[in-house]
């Protein structure tokens, strides 16, 4: 249907945070500690799972994966807002927003698909100890992560591309920290098409992957609760305890983000949960498994003994 008053969009504007130039300085501070804190706490993850033998193994292959996701995530996101906050130049050129709207849109869907594996992974090794090697060995593993890659670079591309048709007459401000799938079709005139596809991308890709986490975590529970022995379920809890911790954290912020409309959520705190997704979230994920995971431990001791022997 035509629109009168649609017009080309040659670039949108990003209203970060309504506050003032000292307070947006400040901010500035706080985003580069979290987005430095992440990057160092991640990729350590990632040469740990690299470099140590022991780590070599299903469970440390997804995680390693995990740290890459929320490394290009908030590498996608971060800095520009932080160039807005120092700079106050808020502009995106439309070709710069659909190429951020497709790399956060491909590294949150893949993520997605990531966490539900980790949990079957989780319920393979408590629920089925004797077949799990066989299961879930490092080849299916890498077959896995390839898959859930390819998964959410097709979701992204499918979402990017109708985004790109979409027709802007309303206005071309987002009213979001950073092009958003959600912000770009809240502005536009006709998003008909595109709310049915992004229906039907949450119930593939989010609320399937959810119930497929949640069936995989009551039938751990259950199995823990008949272990007789009270050091084995406390070994028990202790191989999963992080990965459902950043599970509840992770599916906590995306739903407060994406699942409330305009109506029900101030632009206040819709950008507050945004920070959490954003920034915060992947900021603790390697803490999380850090602090409670004494192989972890091992593997960095190791590391640095070694480095220091040199």
């Amino acid at each position: 249907m035509p629109m009168d008053n649609q017009t080309t969009v040659t670039e949108f504007h990003i209203l970060a945070f309504a506050i003032q130039a000292e307070k947006k300085t400040l901010l500035f501070f706080v985003f580069f500690f979290i987005y430095m804190t992440g990057v160092i706490g991640n990729l350590t993850i990632i040469l740990l799972v690299s470099m140590v033998t022991n780590l070599h193994t299903p469970m440390y292959i997804f995680l390693g994966n995990l740290s890459f996701i929320d490394i290009c995530f908030t590498t996608v996101v971060l800095p520009k807002l932080m160039d807005i906050l120092i700079t106050g130049r808020n502009s995106i050129s439309f070709r710069q927003c659909l190429t951020q709207t497709y790399f956060t849109v491909f590294f949150s869907s893949t993520e997605v698909v990531l966490l539900s594996f980790m949990a079957y992974d989780r319920y393979l090794a408590i629920c089925n100890p004797l077949s799990y090697h066989v299961l879930m060995n490092n080849e299916k593993c890498v077959i896995i992560s390839i898959s859930l890659w390819t998964i959410g670079c097709v979701n992204s591309f499918i979402l990017t591309g109708f985004a790109s048709e979409l027709p802007f007459c309303k206005s071309t401000t987002l009213q979001q920290l950073y092009c958003d799938i959600k912000a770009l079709e809240n502005i536009s005139c006709d998003n008909t098409i595109l709310n049915s596809i992004i229906t039907v991308e949450a119930i593939l890709l989010v609320i399937f992957p959810f119930f497929l986490s949640l069936i995989s975590y009551i039938k751990i529970i259950i199995s823990i609760l008949k272990m007789a022995s009270r050091d084995s379920k406390r070994k028990a809890f202790s191989t999963c305890t992080s990965h459902l911790t950043v599970l509840l954290i992770f599916y906590g912020t995306i739903s407060c983000v994406h699942m409330g409309s305009p109506s029900e959520q101030t632009r206040q705190t819709d950008q507050m949960f945004s920070v959490l997704y954003t920034a915060v979230t992947p900021m603790l994920n390697p803490l999380i498994y850090s602090l409670r995971n004494k192989e972890v431990h091992k593997a960095l001791m190791s590391i640095l003994h070694v480095k220091g022997t040199i």
